[in-house]
């Protein structure tokens, strides 16, 4: 009986890196990034997250804020690793914050500094698109006595401040290389989970949106905070305020769920949902050239065995990279059936 399925959920994921792909397959990752004399460097490792692997961080609705600080923090790990390749020969000299932290940490003050840094990044998205729509939107209070439809043009406001500030990044020249690497990581993925053979080729004939990205998500997180902030029905300005920053986690559980429902499901309502999202990613990702796919193709074959996925999904038997050209013939010759049905359930190549 035939295994094959249409858009299969593979289970990777992974991000842009400066110059390089990040892939992560469960708790192992891998990094690789193109290094100055033109030659690939990966790097593999294990990550099993900050909490451990505690019964409270896989349950629904609450595992979308522990993964989502992991992400962060893993991120944060990995762009520092791709940085290194490409930083000037004579290094700055530590600030005086940097002395102390050293002084007082020792070897983990790099730790410090990274969680600091990730800290900061908090506070700044919170104050960014959840404080500023909640002030901006007080001056219209004189106007709007209605408290659900004051909350819909706070909702307004805050998808608004985060779509300028896709744009404005978007429109930065040092992003554009970055956002190419993120085209090539949801190439590869797509690539696989329309059960098509793993090469520079098919990849490059991929879409480079996907439901599962990380845009969506945050795409998510302003929906879903437009919803919930409408059901708030306090008058006092404080606790509005105090109840939108508690109700942050229940926003980011929430979304969490939905991106992790859309990676599932090929339900139409859930595509109409995923479909913003989608949209948005034609700003945050950017068609990425041969070399780049390269390297998120090393990327991710070195944490995940596509092969062995594809056979399962799909039936389709890929020749090994390292078999003779007979062999190879006569794998493409078995799946020639199998790899052009698959292609055409997915709409031909994009």
């Amino acid at each position: 009986m035939s295994k094959e399925k249409h858009n299969s959920y593979c289970g990777i994921g992974g991000q842009a890196v400066l110059e390089g792909v990040m892939m992560k397959n469960r708790e192992r990752y891998a990094v690789s990034v193109r290094k100055p004399d033109g030659t690939i460097e990966t790097k593999t490792d294990e990550y099993k997250g900050i909490w451990g692997d505690k019964k409270i961080t896989k349950l629904p609705f609450v595992r979308g804020v522990f993964n989502f600080i992991d992400s962060m923090v893993l991120g944060m790990q990995t762009l520092t690793w791709s940085a290194e390749f490409f930083e000037e020969d004579e290094q700055a000299k530590p600030g005086k914050f940097e002395q102390f932290l050293t002084k007082v940490f020792g070897e983990k003050a790099e730790k410090v500094i990274m969680g600091m840094t990730i800290a900061f990044s908090i506070v700044m998205a919170v104050a960014i698109f959840m404080i500023l729509p909640y002030w901006i939107s007080s001056f219209f209070g004189g106007f709007v006595r209605n408290l659900t439809l004051l909350a819909v043009l706070e909702g307004v406001l805050r998808i608004l401040i985060f779509l300028a500030y896709v744009v404005m990044i978007s429109a930065m020249k040092d992003i554009r290389r970055v956002y190419m690497y993120h085209g090539a990581e949801h190439k590869c993925i797509n690539c696989i989970e329309n059960g098509r053979e793993l090469n520079v080729h098919n990849v490059r004939n991929s879409s480079r949106e996907h439901k599962r990205c990380g845009t969506s998500f945050l795409l998510f997180v302003m929906v879903v905070s437009v919803v919930l902030f409408m059901f708030i029905r306090v008058s006092d300005p404080v606790w509005r305020l105090l109840i939108r920053l508690l109700l942050i986690p229940v926003i980011a559980g929430i979304s969490y769920e939905l991106i992790r429902l859309a990676g599932r499901s090929d339900n139409p309502v859930i595509g109409l949902l995923s479909a913003p999202g989608l949209l948005l990613q034609k700003l945050t990702t950017k068609e990425p050239d041969d070399d780049m796919i390269e390297i998120a193709i090393a990327s991710v074959e070195a944490v995940f065995d596509w092969r062995a996925y594809l056979k399962d999904n799909f039936g389709f038997v890929a020749p090994e990279a390292s078999g003779s050209a007979a062999e190879g013939e006569a794998a493409a010759s078995k799946n020639s059936a199998v790899s052009a049905e698959a292609v055409s359930e997915d709409g031909a190549d994009k």
